[in-house]
């Protein structure tokens, strides 16, 4: 589990590699990773949007941004969580993603919610060092 505060919000995110959605032998691997965002804070704030960055194995960068978290901008009240599940392809054995939430606090500003860095790597992977 990978896990990051940001002004009381935390983040935390369990990726995990789905086999039954791979097919490796044409490059295509798939990660569903689960995100947990506790509000920790005094007050309820508002997912308004998200930020990814996504580097797979060769380098290649992919940033991804849209409104909330999978269809909804969840209002999220003090000492309450949201969860989800989404997933990730990619044409590599392995990958990082790291990214952002915009978020709107009780009072109408906005903050960015650090999303940590998690890795997405092919269980028995054996990443070749130069």
């Amino acid at each position: 589990m990978y896990n990051s505060i940001t002004s009381d919000i935390s983040v935390s995110v369990l990726p995990v590699y789905i086999d039954e959605r791979s097919k490796p032998e044409e490059g295509m691997y798939f990660w569903a990773y689960r995100v947990v965002v506790e509000n920790r804070s005094d007050d309820s704030v508002q997912i308004l949007s998200r930020h990814w960055h996504i580097t797979d194995g060769n380098g290649l960068i992919e940033e991804v941004d849209g409104a909330g978290v999978v269809g909804e901008q969840p209002v999220i009240e003090a000492g309450d969580s949201f969860e989800y599940t989404s997933g990730c392809p990619l044409d590599t054995p392995s990958g990082i993603m790291v990214g952002h939430y915009v978020v709107k606090k009780a009072d109408g500003d906005t903050i960015k919610v650090a999303i940590p860095a998690f890795s997405l790597d092919l269980p028995d992977f054996q990443p070749t060092y130069n």
